[in-house]
């Protein structure tokens, strides 16, 4: 899962508003030590929200509501429609909703490319089943997606609207997070990371990120799709799953 996310931030960076919040308040770009730190709070964050108990989710829905208080701004500079000036707030409707439908499209579809098929009535439960994590950040009950159908005509709906549009802040954020500073010890993960993140992005969304593209390229991310799926049916559960997901 944690090599669809890559995919599910830069789809959010490519909205201008987002991207503004993540450059002013995030230290993740700091050090590879800080974008570890990052990380690690954000799978704590998500396992928190699946597997945890009742007490376990409120107090990470607090932390991060704390969180999203801090982050408004505006933006500085003009990038597609958006104005500078423009004010943002991590506790917009809209783009709470948009960070959760990247996430929710690029899980599914991480899933399905390395493990196994996902039938249609499984990915509805799973958009069912995760909408009430949007609403308790803010989303309006009724505009988040409860059916695979309606997630992708939101989805598809956005990125015709004109309002994704990747600017100067997001090109940066999207350096750090594929090509960490400092990080060459970790080359063949960032490597990896990279190709993978670049092989599941929409191709429109991947040129417009200026992400080198080719038939080499494309036949490298098929051959590491096919090695990762064998690697995962041999892995054990103990390596496969999160020890929360294997005690649920």
């Amino acid at each position: 899962m944690l090599l669809g996310w890559g995919r599910a931030i830069l789809l959010q960076l490519a909205h201008p508003l987002i991207a503004a919040g993540v450059f002013d308040h995030s230290g993740f770009r700091a050090s590879p030590i800080a974008a570890a730190g990052r990380l690690r709070h954000t799978v704590r964050a998500m396992l928190g929200l699946t597997f945890g108990t009742e007490q376990e989710r409120d107090q990470t829905l607090d932390g991060i509501r704390a969180i999203h208080r801090r982050v408004n701004g505006y933006l500085p500079e003009t990038v597609g429609p958006w104005q500078a000036g423009t004010p943002y707030s991590a506790e917009d409707p809209a783009l709470v909703l948009w960070v959760h439908a990247t996430l929710v499209e690029s899980v599914l579809l991480a899933y399905e490319t390395f493990v196994a098929p996902v039938a249609d009535a499984e990915r509805d439960a799973y958009c069912d089943e995760a909408a009430w994590v949007a609403v308790a950040l803010r989303a309006r009950p009724d505009d988040v997606p409860r059916t695979w159908e309606s997630m992708r005509q939101y989805i598809a709906d956005t990125h015709a609207s004109g309002v994704l549009s990747i600017g100067s802040q997001a090109r940066g954020l999207a350096k750090a997070v594929l090509s960490p500073a400092g990080a060459w010890p970790l080359a063949p993960a960032t490597w990896t990371n990279g190709l993978v993140t670049a092989g599941l992005l929409p191709p429109a969304m991947r040129a417009q990120y200026g992400l080198p593209w080719s038939p080499s390229r494309d036949r490298a991310f098929t051959t590491m799709v096919r090695a990762l799926r064998l690697a995962r049916r041999g892995l054990p559960r103990a390596a496969a799953l999160w020890p929360q997901a294997r005690a649920a």
